[in-house]
């Protein structure tokens, strides 16, 4: 089959875009407002950009009313120019839901969801204590997309957490955390199976 995005006539129940590009690994975003109140959110629309220096991406996509621009997520950042992604492990999938409720811009995803709030090492902004890994950011630069409230939001990484326990013979074992991806609908996947294969010369 072929359809055109903006004829929306694909004929199908559900639009497939976001199982077709999948798995999409999920941004676990903390900030901090400038009031102090943490948030923390799940972002499918994210990735990594470049390794030296190390960047990093998400997209705020849809609009809250109780803020001007965007979600929570992306007014926090606005204001104090700082963000922590979240690495989502198997382990942590009923929390991560539990943040994504749309909730109100004073109430702290942490203490909803029932996690543990640790201090950031190079920023303000705090983030997921049981997380495998956390990547501590200072933002880079926020694009207008086309389309109601679609942002993209580049960070710098200026400060690496990895918990020891998944550290394996010098590497960062992903088989030992399991690290969740979004699929599309309401599916998602756990990381489980890895094979190698050597770059061409």
């Amino acid at each position: 089959m072929f359809y055109r995005p903006e004829d929306n006539d694909h004929g199908l129940p559900h639009n497939p875009f976001k199982a077709i590009v999948s798995p999409r690994p999920i941004g676990w975003i903390s900030t901090v407002s400038a009031d102090g109140i943490a948030n923390l959110a799940p972002y499918s629309f994210f990735n990594a950009l470049c390794d030296n220096p190390p960047m990093v991406m998400f997209a705020s996509t849809g609009q809250k009313p109780d803020q001007p621009k965007g979600k929570d997520s992306l007014a926090n950042i606005i204001a104090t120019g700082e963000f922590a992604v979240n690495i989502v492990s198997y382990t942590l999938k009923d929390q991560m839901n539990a943040s994504a409720a749309s909730f109100p811009a004073d109430v702290d995803e942490f203490e909803a969801a029932g996690l543990t709030k640790a201090a950031g090492k190079a920023i303000s902004a705090p983030h997921v204590a049981e997380a495998p890994a956390v990547l501590e950011c200072k933002l880079y630069k926020i694009i207008d997309l086309p389309g109601a409230s679609n942002n993209m939001v580049i960070g710098e990484v200026v400060g690496v957490h990895m918990k020891d326990d998944f550290i394996v013979n010098g590497q960062f074992d992903v088989t030992k955390y399991r690290p969740l991806s979004r699929l599309g609908y309401m599916d998602y996947a756990a990381v489980e199976n890895v094979f190698s294969i050597k770059k061409p010369a």
